[in-house]
């Protein structure tokens, strides 16, 4: 039973430290989050990012879809963010 907890303990510590050192490589102060953050919203957006299988997608239908249904929810969620604040804040 000790040895079980020992070995997920010492799991937890490893995952732990990939996580800081993945940190510390994407530059983990402020300005580094916030400009990784940024590029991968960005990519996000373009439709750059990765399909369910792994790769990424060549069909430009495809990615012209992603593009304009990811900008038009944008959008709307601004839209919906400003209709809400007038109606129940102002």
């Amino acid at each position: 039973m000790t040895m079980e907890k020992d070995g997920r303990n010492e799991e937890t510590r490893r995952a732990a430290l990939t996580d800081l050192q993945r940190l510390r490589e994407e530059g983990a102060e402020i300005g580094g989050a916030l400009s990784a953050m940024a590029k991968r919203t960005a990519s996000h957006f373009a439709g750059q990012d990765r399909g369910p299988d792994g790769a990424t997608e060549r069909d430009p239908i495809e990615l012209w879809g992603k593009r304009i249904g990811r900008g038009l929810s944008l959008i709307g969620f601004v839209a919906l963010a400003i209709y809400l604040y007038v109606t129940y804040v102002k």
